[in-house]
């Protein structure tokens, strides 16, 4: 398994980075949304869509749904105000799960839910491409979600006691969640002062990164309770030693709308 992971994130990395860096325009927008399409392929699973055609169809209702966003730009700022509601509720339904099941628990609710969750996602990436800094904006909501994943798995093994949803993910604590945290507030601090901001700024930084870091425990217990209803581990088998696109993104479809958005509170960029 380990060997499977090792070589996978071998081939995926590079693909990532060149994707990242090396697009943009249309040719990012469609290499993120091949991304996404292949999330909305394993999330018609979670939503109890199995016949493969049903699948393929709901995937493809995504891709067509990305090509009219890209068409129409003004979508962006409703699309982004609806994922922070819904990952406000979310949120709810995950501590509260599963007494929250009944209100979420059918195929058309799911499916909307998915779309909720995945086009926003692709959207944020997209505005964040066009903004100053816009590599390194993305590289920096990715190191936000990624500290705080590594935070919380070393936090969680070595102080890990209180459960953090117990009816969703038993395996996650509080003490994770507080260590994934601090390391991902210790990376925004160094890049706050590698690049000289004021105080002020800097005390924004820090404020954001708790929300952000939030909203990614989120989007990954989320995945996890829609996983657990559906009776399956991982969102698919697409990549060896690491499940699904879903498995892999989860973090980054909350993480990434709540990030663009403040940062455009901010001043930074132009919905």
């Amino acid at each position: 398994m380990l060997k499977q992971r090792i070589l996978t994130a071998l081939v995926l990395i590079p693909v990532a980075l060149c994707g990242f860096f090396l697009l943009d325009g249309g040719a990012f927008a469609l290499f993120i949304g091949a991304v996404v399409a292949l999330g909305g392929w394993e999330w018609a699973r979670l939503a109890g869509l199995q016949a493969q055609w049903q699948r393929v169809a709901y995937a493809l209702v995504v891709a067509l749904l990305l090509f009219v966003f890209y068409l129409a730009p003004g979508i962006a700022p409703w699309l982004l105000g609806l994922a922070v509601l819904w990952w406000a509720l979310a949120c709810w339904l995950v501590l509260t799960y599963p007494n929250s099941a009944p209100h979420w628990d059918n195929v058309a609710s799911k499916a909307v839910i998915g779309l909720v969750i995945l086009l926003p996602a692709w959207q944020g990436l997209v505005l964040l491409k066009q903004w100053p800094l816009g590599n390194w904006l993305i590289v920096m909501v990715m190191l936000l979600v990624w500290s705080a994943d590594v935070g919380a798995y070393f936090s969680g093994r070595a102080f890990g006691k209180r459960k953090l949803a117990p009816h969703v993910s038993p395996g996650k604590s509080w003490e994770g969640v507080y260590g994934g945290l601090a390391l991902s507030l210790a990376v925004t601090l160094g890049v706050a002062l590698s690049r000289d901001l004021s105080a002020g700024q800097v005390i924004g930084a820090l404020l954001g990164a708790v929300l952000v870091v939030a909203a990614s425990v989120v989007g990954d217990l989320t995945e996890s309770m829609f996983k657990r209803r559906a009776g399956i581990k991982d969102s698919s088998q697409l990549l060896p030693g690491h499940g699904g696109v879903m498995d892999r993104i989860d973090s980054l479809t909350a993480a990434v709308p709540l990030f663009a958005v403040l940062l455009w509170a901010a001043g930074w960029g132009v919905m």
